[in-house]
């Protein structure tokens, strides 16, 4: 009976052992491939603290965190845009308004100041009437401003007198110089014939009416704009007798079957003004071109050639003549020759030159002296 027993217990054993075996095999493979499916930690990911100065952090979040610089404060507190005078002279004082356009660019209290010279009676600030306060002190003694509270543009009338400067036959008014991108001024005499210079400006426009006389100037800004007057002088020299000296040169150029001719004339006004010339033109010459500054029209009528200016010429005046003329190919040739007309003394020269195949055998001059006569050529002046 023994025998069996521990045949028995062998074999249960035996069957323990491998459940056992089997449990730790597979708890093996359990944690294989658990192990198997975790990352391995780096050192550098590990949890931990940083210790830095503190000036160093703050360096940093303005880095991460940059905070919007505040805009900076315009150059300027105001600035004078324009200015314009509206002025009527009466006696030794130019009486009218001044209109003042200001941009202020600042929140709060500004000061502009008044230009300096003007004599102010009353201002108004967009129609409501303002007073002025004194200003800083400048070369030209106390200044006196005008105190703006609000930003934007503002438009200052002043009812100013202006002083009138009197020197020896003239008159002088003198407006004073801004920092204005646009000064303009208007100024109103009440009279006539007057005589007017701008300084530091430009003249725009005049006008006469009955009995007064109006001006229109624009300023350079940084200059004083100055109007000086005086009354018109007549000036009888131009409604004389006229008196005149001329000179002519020519040059004739012969060729087989015509003659060129080629002239320039220059008149010097002793007295009086001259509108128009006259030059005699002789038989068979033909004009076919007057030029000068001064030509206006030129006309041939009646064997004279009569050469209009643009204006009544008071001192000198000077033009070019070109024109052709039918001559005998050879034998005995009258060289054709234009004379002034209507002068008191004449000056110039002749040359006759030869074009192409030919020669001069001789020369009679009448009226001239030779001055040098070569093969082909011959000169004479008078």
């Amino acid at each position: 009976m023994k025998k069996p027993i521990l045949a028995n217990l062998s074999a249960l054993n035996r069957l323990a052992l491998r459940w056992f075996v089997s449990c730790l095999v597979a708890s093996s493979l359990f944690c294989s491939a658990a192990r198997a499916q975790e990352k391995p930690v780096e050192p550098s990911h590990l949890a931990g603290w940083v210790v830095i100065p503190v000036d160093e952090y703050r360096v940093l979040r303005a880095k991460a965190y940059p905070v919007e610089p505040n805009p900076e404060p315009p150059p300027l507190d105001a600035t004078l845009t324009r200015v314009d005078y509206d002025l009527h002279v009466l006696g030794d004082l130019a009486s009218g308004r001044a209109t003042l356009t200001v941009d202020v660019l600042k929140d709060g209290w500004v000061r502009v100041p008044v230009p300096s010279g003007l004599l102010v009676r009353e201002a108004h600030l967009d129609g409501r009437q303002v007073s002025l306060v004194p200003g800083p002190q400048g070369k030209g003694g106390t200044h006196v401003s005008v105190l703006l509270s609000h930003p934007g543009r503002s438009v200052l009338a002043l009812d100013v007198d202006v002083p009138i400067v009197s020197s020896p036959g003239d008159e002088t008014l003198s407006l004073p110089s801004t920092e204005s991108g646009v000064t303009r001024a208007t100024v109103e005499l009440a009279r006539q014939g007057i005589d007017l210079r701008i300084g530091g400006g430009l003249l725009s426009d005049k006008t006469e009416t009955a009995g007064e006389t109006k001006w229109l100037a624009y300023g350079r800004g940084n200059e004083a704009l100055t109007f000086t007057w005086r009354k018109k002088t007549e000036d009888h020299h131009v409604e004389l007798p006229l008196r005149l000296r001329g000179s002519l040169t020519q040059l004739i150029s012969l060729a087989e079957d015509s003659a060129s001719l080629s002239a320039e004339a220059s008149f010097d006004i002793v007295q009086g003004a001259a509108r128009e010339v006259r030059i005699q033109l002789p038989e068979k010459v033909t004009i076919n071109q007057v030029s000068g500054a001064l030509v206006a029209d030129w006309e041939m009528k009646n064997g004279e050639l009569a050469v209009t200016f643009l204006e009544p010429v008071e001192h000198s005046a000077r033009f070019v003549i070109s024109g052709e003329a039918r001559l005998p190919r050879d034998g005995v040739i009258d060289v054709p020759l234009l004379r002034l007309l209507h002068t008191e003394r004449d000056t110039g020269g002749v040359a006759v030159e030869i074009l192409g195949a030919g020669e001069i055998k001789s020369q009679k001059a009448e009226g001239l002296r030779f001055a040098r006569a070569p093969a082909k050529r011959a000169r004479c002046v008078h």
